[in-house]
């Protein structure tokens, strides 16, 4: 079951005191509803009863799906690459091989629990994302912000990406495939230090280009 504080808040616009209730740790197979809750937004949201003020309050949340072997840690904000929590490693320790990553924004949180319930691997996607990003700039002549993955068909051969564009359009770009498979074949080669690394660990935008620029260094064809 999750594992839940309840705690005081007073509202920023009427100083009125509620109590809210602080998702710490939630497991995806038990709590199915505070699951889509997260994919909505939800779990999150703040409503005054007494002003009706509403707001967003982000915390640090540890989502945990042991059947799809992953667990995302979302910190606000949080800048380090890697995190090692000791009394999660111990806890399952038996298990070595489930996915951990740790995410700063509430978007990253949500798109990593789509990715891995897909059943793909986030370091791929994140280096499609960044090829297809390149790709966006070059035909609107505008820089693609924030991308993040919204579309995927298995059976019609295509993964898409949002982004925002300069001009705070949103844009969607899909490609096939095939883009995603030559992308996990240059991570099985260019991502074996992250993924030997323990603990949680930071996959990104930051990330993919990093990967994206070695690639393309040492003279390998373009994606």
């Amino acid at each position: 079951m999750a594992l839940v504080d309840i705690k005081q808040l007073h509202c920023p616009k009427c100083d009125a005191t509620n109590h809210i209730h602080i998702y710490k740790h939630i497991n995806a197979q038990e709590d199915i509803k505070l699951r889509d809750k997260i994919l909505s937004g939800q779990l999150f949201d703040f409503y005054c009863p007494y002003c009706e003020y509403r707001a967003r309050l982000y915390y640090p949340c540890l989502y945990n799906d042991v059947r799809n072997k992953f667990m995302v840690y979302f910190i606000p904000g949080i800048e380090k690459g890697q995190m090692v929590d000791r009394a999660v490693e111990m806890e399952f320790e038996d298990m070595p091989k489930i996915t951990k990553r740790i995410v700063p924004t509430f978007n990253e949180f949500r798109e990593k629990i789509i990715i891995f319930e897909s059943e793909l691997d986030d370091m791929a996607v994140e280096l499609t994302k960044a090829a297809v990003a390149g790709a966006v700039q070059k035909k609107t002549k505008m820089i693609a912000n924030d991308g993040y993955f919204s579309v995927y068909n298995k059976e019609d051969n295509i993964m898409g990406f949002t982004f925002f564009l300069d001009n705070n359009q949103v844009y969607t770009q899909t490609t096939k495939l095939d883009v995603y498979r030559k992308s996990w074949s240059i991570v099985s080669r260019l991502g074996k230090k992250e993924r030997s690394m323990k603990g949680f660990i930071k996959i990104d935008k930051a990330w993919a280009d990093n990967i994206l620029f070695r690639y393309q260094r040492f003279g390998f064809d373009t994606m």
